[in-house]
């Protein structure tokens, strides 16, 4: 017997890609591969230095560090700081953030977020502030910025140190002040998922000339030029290929934050006003990044749930990522730190879910996943309505 039924082709075929990273071409970088090559300055050479100056240069001043990973400069942070007590910090946040408290021998102790911009919440910071209280580790989530103003008063008036986790956050502005100028210290990544691009990496920054030299000491074991070691360091460096790929993708970082806005721009005109999903806000005094375009998904006003909306999805050829589900004080790993209920963290981990969204996203292919998200959306409603008793 013949099926005459015929296979409908998902929306993307093939799926699109989830993330893109936006890389300088060859030409840009051939030369300082040559110079590398040929010198066989592999690390600790002058692009490092050319790297960390630029970086300095673009965000209007500050002493940068170029390290490994995100991770390694906020393990570094934190051990330059001697923190060893309590840490504040988000539970809404990639487990990094936390992995790097753990890791440095202090002790995280989570806070909710603030349920519009998902941010660390002030107020709910300042109620789990005690004696052993030494530090607030805030992040710029998505790339909107933290309440930088009303942190640093906390910070001042408790006498903690302020750190910002700014993995999210290369290009974005604070009151016409790009982020990278706040805090202690300000520890940006540059892997593939970011604004700025390393392969593998991270930045430290910070106004503090004391703690920059310690930092830098750090990342190369401690050691301070005498082998004499102050302090326990480990190897923090980047490498010159690193460097020269970073120095390339500078040049590019304020396209791509403006490309990244403008395909976000068309998520949120076309979703804004869908029943069940709600928008991160974005103040108003903030440019943000966009590393990510999320929404959070309510399932009695919109149809179906967050898995439900990402199965669908799939299907369709458009992948989609929970982040950050579960949030940090949920996951099997810092159980023992948690306490107390943070409700607008689990309202909002329970329902988030962030959309392709890179440079090279073709405006055409986002209107479209927001017409499938639409489409989805009519579907399960009038799912409702035919199973609803007339």
């Amino acid at each position: 017997m013949s099926n005459n039924m015929s296979v409908r082709s998902p929306s993307f075929s093939p799926a699109l890609p989830f993330l893109k990273p936006w890389l300088p071409s060859y030409s840009e970088v051939e030369n300082n591969i040559k110079n590398i090559l040929a010198s066989g300055m592999l690390t600790k050479g002058d692009l490092n230095n050319q790297y960390e100056n630029a970086v300095s240069h673009y965000l209007g001043g500050g002493y940068v560090i170029a390290v490994s990973s995100a991770t390694t400069g906020l393990i570094m942070t934190l051990l330059a700081l001697n923190i060893t007590g309590e840490v504040l910090v988000p539970s809404f946040t990639f487990c990094a953030t936390a992995n790097a408290i753990v890791r440095a021998g202090a002790i995280p102790v989570f806070v909710d977020c603030d349920p519009e911009t998902y941010t660390i919440c002030p107020d709910d910071l300042e109620k789990k502030i005690t004696s052993r209280t030494q530090a607030i580790l805030a992040v710029h989530v998505f790339g909107v910025p933290a309440q930088c103003e009303k942190l640093a008063r906390l910070a001042v008036d408790y006498d903690l140190n302020l750190i910002f986790d700014s993995a999210h956050a290369m290009g974005s502005v604070l009151d016409g002040m790009k982020i990278g100028n706040f805090g202690d210290a300000e520890v940006f990544s540059t892997t593939p998922t970011k604004t700025l691009v390393t392969g593998e990496g991270g930045l430290i920054v910070t106004r503090d000339p004391n703690l920059a030299r310690h930092l830098r000491a750090l990342k190369e074991y401690g050691n301070t030029g005498d082998y004499d070691n102050p302090w326990a360091g480990l190897n923090g460096r980047l490498s010159e290929m690193q460097c020269a790929l970073g120095l390339a993708s500078l040049q590019h970082l304020e396209e791509s934050v403006a490309l990244r806005n403008s395909l976000a721009g068309i998520y949120r005109n076309m979703l804004c006003a869908v029943p069940g999903i709600e928008l991160q806000t974005i103040p108003a005094n903030v440019r943000t990044t966009f590393k990510d375009i999320s929404v959070v998904i309510d399932k009695e006003r919109f149809g179906c749930d967050r898995d439900e909306l990402a199965d669908e999805l799939q299907q369709e050829g458009i992948p989609t990522r929970k982040y950050f589900y579960p949030a940090l004080h949920q996951m099997k790993a810092f159980r023992e730190y948690a306490f107390g209920p943070l409700p607008h963290t689990e309202r909002i981990a329970a329902g988030v879910l962030c959309l392709p969204l890179y440079p090279d996203l073709a405006s055409r292919a986002a209107e479209k996943v927001g017409e499938v998200i639409l489409s989805i959306h009519h579907r399960y409603q009038e799912k409702r309505l035919e199973g609803s008793p007339q």
